[in-house]
């Protein structure tokens, strides 16, 4: 491969390996649950061929933390109907392709009218037509739904064992999105500084681009609040996972303004528009701001040293220039949004962040 073929599929791989040091514990926990599961199945309650306990174990857990629980009890039951319907149903009728039919429509009827759980309900139709198309055999009828049972049971035996990663990433997911905004403000200082439309128009593109970033952090911070109530081994750290949690609100709006500074910003230098030193300089000010917050999500440092320096941004924020152009105000206007914004990730709230940005006044 090229070094231009592999600096275009770089971020697409740096993405995948990241998605990967998030996911490694759960895959590394679906791994342990499908060999328990197989093992239990096999040498506890004597099964040759336990297929559906690991299966039902890899179902259950899934690659998330959202809704761990509420999942693993659908798909346990869901599997257990379909595998249930099935052995009845081949035991009294047979195999063929209209026993399948009878089996999915019992199953999923059955599934409807004990639940409204999608997932629910398509594991018993899907695992009914396994036990029809891929698996009968009528010695082991009732087995197969024991080993369902197993798997789930396993599943969220190891749910509940969760690791503490989950409440950390959040706060890590947002000291990653604090720093991203601070290097797209550098960017956008740059092409002020230059006058310069190319990489204007890039740092636009990074703004706009950290909406998935902050799409991640939302799922993160879920996550982190679905682990502490499901395992009762990390019930300690709600408090943070909660607060972790309070960070995506005033972070989306953070990267909201941003886009807009770096639009009025793109349209500046596309025009002849005067936008003061003073402006500039205090979006540099932003940045240095922000990077310095991104220091204390990442340290678990309190925040009051960030909250000072993001202050003292708000105060140099009220300095109108008379000689500024509507894009230079309106970037003005969204600095001061963004200090709000970060201010409240900084643990204030919004009152009080709103009190530390003083009114605009003419020097």
């Amino acid at each position: 491969m090229s070094a231009a073929a592999f600096d275009r599929v770089r971020p697409t791989l740096e993405r995948g390996l990241r998605r990967l040091g998030d996911r490694w514990v759960l895959i590394l926990q679906v791994g342990v649950a499908v060999l328990v599961a197989w093992l239990v199945a096999k040498h506890v309650l004597g099964h040759e061929v336990p297929f559906f306990a690991p299966v039902t174990a890899i179902l259950c857990l899934g690659l998330t933390y959202g809704q761990r629980l509420r999942r693993i009890a659908e798909v346990t039951v869901g599997v257990a109907i379909g595998v249930l319907v099935g052995d009845v149903i081949v035991l009294g009728l047979g195999t063929g392709a209209w026993q399948m039919a009878v089996v999915v429509v019992l199953a999923m009827a059955i599934a409807v009218v004990l639940s409204s759980g999608q997932l629910l309900v398509i594991q018993a139709g899907v695992q009914s037509v396994f036990i029809v198309a891929l698996v009968a055999n009528q010695s082991d009828a009732v087995s197969r739904w024991l080993d369902a049972v197993v798997g789930g049971v396993v599943a969220l035996v190891i749910g509940a064992v969760a690791p503490t990663s989950p409440v950390r990433r959040p706060r890590a997911e947002a000291a990653r999105t604090v720093r991203q905004v601070a290097v797209t403000l550098r960017d956008v200082v740059a092409a002020l500084r230059r006058r310069d439309r190319a990489l204007a128009t890039a740092a636009l593109a990074e703004a706009r681009d950290l909406e998935g970033q902050i799409s991640e952090l939302r799922t993160a911070a879920a996550e982190g609040v679905a682990v502490v109530r499901q395992s009762p081994f990390l019930r300690g750290h709600a408090q943070s996972a909660h607060a972790a949690q309070g960070l995506v609100v005033p972070l989306d709006r953070c990267v909201r303004n941003l886009r807009v500074l770096a639009r009025r910003a793109s349209v500046a230098v596309s025009r002849p528009e005067v936008v003061p030193d003073h402006y500039v300089d205090l979006v540099s000010a932003l940045a240095d701001a922000a990077d310095d917050l991104a220091r204390v999500l990442d340290e678990h440092a309190t925040p009051s040293a960030a909250r000072a320096v993001l202050g003292r941004v708000a105060g140099l924020s009220a300095r109108v220039d008379p000689a500024a152009g509507l894009s230079a105000e309106m970037i003005r206007g969204q600095v001061r949004s963004m200090v709000v914004d970060l201010l409240v990730v900084a643990g204030l709230d919004d009152d009080e962040a709103l009190q530390l940005v003083p009114e605009s006044h003419l020097p």
